[in-house]
């Protein structure tokens, strides 16, 4: 099984940023997209931002040019940068890795969840 951890979160005022780390581990073979999904109370989730196997990017329009998303294949592990930071990014943030992973009988794909992260943007 494939284990996402997530940290950074927290509370900062509005123009302010923060960095978002989420670590897969466990039977990984191989990963390919990277992403980050929010969601904010009363609200379905959203895609934020997506990062593939290429460092190919994806962002949501509300985050375009204030967040970026990168990699790094050796740690697996996805990072989100968050400035310039306004009140309605105030949501639950989760990781979402796709891949392969090994078991007893080979390899399977698997999509696996972060358990989530609280970010408030409040003066």
């Amino acid at each position: 099984q494939v284990q996402l951890v997530e940290s950074g979160g927290g509370l900062v005022q509005p123009g302010g940023s923060l960095r978002l780390s989420c670590a897969a581990s466990g039977s990984i073979f191989s990963i390919n997209a990277m992403g980050w999904y929010r969601q904010a109370p009363g609200k379905e989730r959203e895609l934020v931002a997506t990062i593939s196997t290429g460092s190919s990017t994806k962002f949501a329009d509300s985050v375009q040019g204030r967040f970026t998303i990168s990699r790094d294949n050796a740690k697996n592990t996805v990072y989100l940068q968050m400035d310039s930071l306004k009140p309605e990014d105030t949501a639950v943030y989760r990781c979402n890795v796709d891949g392969r992973e090994t078991f007893r009988y080979g390899l399977r794909s698997f999509s696996s969840w972060g358990q989530g992260t609280q970010v408030t943007v409040s003066s």
